[in-house]
């Protein structure tokens, strides 16, 4: 059953590229006291996700700091050297949106928004989502019906439910 509003976030564990190369976050010590936007993507590079869904995260990260968010994260079943140059080419680390792997999409199926689309080549892909975290408790869940779909989970849709 996928997790919904009101739920505490499972812990696991996502990598990122640091200064020293890749190193592990536990999305439980990320999310602890603290107020976060968490935002899946089914796939770094790929078109919506690509074109719509992180540029309206960039759109909007000032809106969400107004709002006392301590991080913007943009989570994808990737490699962290990816999400890295994913990061790079969108502008997204730029504009301080953390780039966080879930190579194994161990985070993704702990969710329970996981799904394959082997017509497209995505396996073991994430949802589209975007959710508001709180203390590691969820306050808002945005989920889109359909992966192709960028509206529900965009940017945009989350600072007025804040």
């Amino acid at each position: 059953m996928p997790i919904s509003t009101g739920d505490k976030l499972p812990d696991a564990t996502l990598v990122r590229m640091g200064s020293e190369g890749s190193e592990e976050v536990q999305i439980g010590n990320l999310t602890a006291g603290r107020k976060v936007v968490i935002f899946a993507v089914p796939g770094a590079f790929t078109p919506t996700c690509h074109s719509a869904h992180v540029p309206s995260f960039i759109r909007t990260k000032e809106q969400f700091d107004a709002k006392g968010v301590d991080e913007v994260i943009c989570v994808s079943v990737n490699d962290p050297f990816v999400m890295q140059a994913w990061g790079e080419a969108t502008g997204a680390s730029a504009a301080g949106i953390t780039m966080l792997a879930d190579a194994q999409s161990d985070f993704t199926k702990a969710l329970g928004l996981d799904f394959d689309a082997p017509p497209a080549g995505l396996i073991g892909r994430s949802q589209r989502y975007a959710m508001l975290v709180e203390d590691g408790t969820i306050q808002v869940l945005n989920l889109e019906d359909n992966p192709g779909a960028c509206e529900t989970s965009a940017g945009e849709g989350l600072p007025e439910k804040m």
